[in-house]
């Protein structure tokens, strides 16, 4: 699906992009997932985030099929004014090929719970339909669930923890976190990171990273997190609030001098190539884990393949949390309930454990986890389309 979106800036000129939803497979359930705002988007990225998303939604264990949205616009540099006159015209095409038991969109790169809440108020003003589940990530003022905006980043590292202890014996204490991005993800990630002793070495933006050689400190974090979604700040405007020192044009993936244990790249796709991956792996890396969707190129990938004893875990399986509270957040919208944070982090935490099984079971004998997700995922929808008799 593909449409113009017509919108109108501050000074009163006619502005145009392009918008996109990408239905891939309803296999399971509705057609689920994320919408990204990103200069960089069209409909070649949306289809290749897309059937991905197909897999990692099967390993949720909920009804969710795979889809993926977005448009090409830029909310950097936007007034809240023009974002919201997008959104509310992104969401006039948009609308029309949504339903709760349909397609069931959500955020993702650009999309958070300000562009969240003004697409779902043009939904109520374009179809008079309240309380329904039909976008995700809602503020909880209007049927958004507890533990949604950290439920990527903690499933990362619940997912992260029990593969360290069952296949290193060791536990996340002292453990040097290298963490690309700023945004969400790796927000949460980070702060997750610190409540079980592991020291955050790095953050990062798509004009630098801020390097902490000492590891993230709890009131960085603070200031990291009112910078990204209060202030709108970019991080070489906060490096003298922070212990760290901000490093420009580099990533985590390219930083000769920095120690790391477990990489979690979480920015953005194709962010760790193959010369990314043999630095990870020349400084002994001991884990990669996706936080991001695809951040690994193919090459990247190869590396890592070619070093078994690695864990690697892709972000079909490592950043599955986030789309899993979705679904939860689903669930609650049909039911007309708000669920206690608690309970949300209890489902979670046993969703990631669910993934991680699903993974060991059917990695098989000496095969990888990648592996395992990769077949778990793929097994699950087949055997779906089997017997939906979508199969001859």
């Amino acid at each position: 699906i593909s449409f113009r979106v017509p919108w109108m800036d501050d000074q009163g000129n006619q502005r145009f992009n392009r918008g996109w939803r990408v239905e891939f497979s309803s296999v399971l359930g509705p057609y689920k997932g994320g919408l990204r705002f990103h200069p960089t988007v069209n409909d070649g990225i949306l289809k290749f985030l897309g059937f991905e998303q197909i897999f990692k939604n099967a390993l949720t264990g909920l009804p969710m099929g795979g889809g993926k949205g977005g448009s090409d616009f830029d909310p950097k540099g936007k007034s809240e004014g023009e974002v919201r006159r997008f959104c509310e015209s992104f969401m006039t095409e948009l609308h029309r090929y949504l339903h709760p038991s349909t397609d069931v969109p959500a955020g993702d790169i650009g999309v958070g719970g300000r562009e969240i809440g003004y697409m779902y108020g043009q939904y109520k003003r374009l179809t008079n339909k309240h309380g329904e589940g039909v976008l995700t990530g809602k503020s909880l003022l209007f049927g958004g669930s507890p533990f949604r905006p950290e439920a990527t980043g903690y499933g990362l590292i619940y997912i992260a923890k029990l593969a360290v202890e069952k296949r290193l014996g060791r536990t996340l204490e002292g453990m040097r976190c290298a963490i690309s991005g700023s945004g969400n993800v790796a927000q949460f990630a980070s702060k997750k990171l610190m409540e079980f002793g592991a020291k955050v070495m790095t953050v990062s933006d798509s004009n630098g990273v801020l390097v902490f050689d000492d590891g993230m400190t709890e009131n960085d974090w603070k200031v990291i997190e009112k910078a990204k979604n209060v202030d709108r700040l970019r991080l070489r405007q906060i490096e003298k609030e922070v212990t760290g020192r901000y490093i420009p044009n580099e990533s985590p993936w390219t930083l000769n001098d920095t120690p790391y244990d477990l990489a979690f790249p979480s920015a953005t796709q194709n962010e760790i190539d193959g010369k990314g991956a043999e630095l990870l792996l020349s400084k002994g890396v001991l884990g990669v884990f996706e936080g991001a969707n695809l951040p690994t190129t193919i090459k990247g990938q190869e590396v890592f393949r070619a070093k078994p004893d690695v864990i690697y875990i892709p972000g079909k399986a490592a950043n599955a949390g986030g789309v899993g509270v979705s679904g939860l957040e689903m669930s609650q919208n049909a039911q007309r309930l708000q669920w206690k944070p608690e309970e949300v982090d209890d489902k979670l935490k046993k969703m990631m454990e669910d993934i991680y099984d699903q993974m060991e079971t059917s990695s098989g004998k000496g095969d990888t986890l990648e592996a395992g997700a990769n077949r778990a995922g793929f097994l699950k929808v087949a055997k779906a389309m089997e017997e939906l008799g979508w199969l001859y």
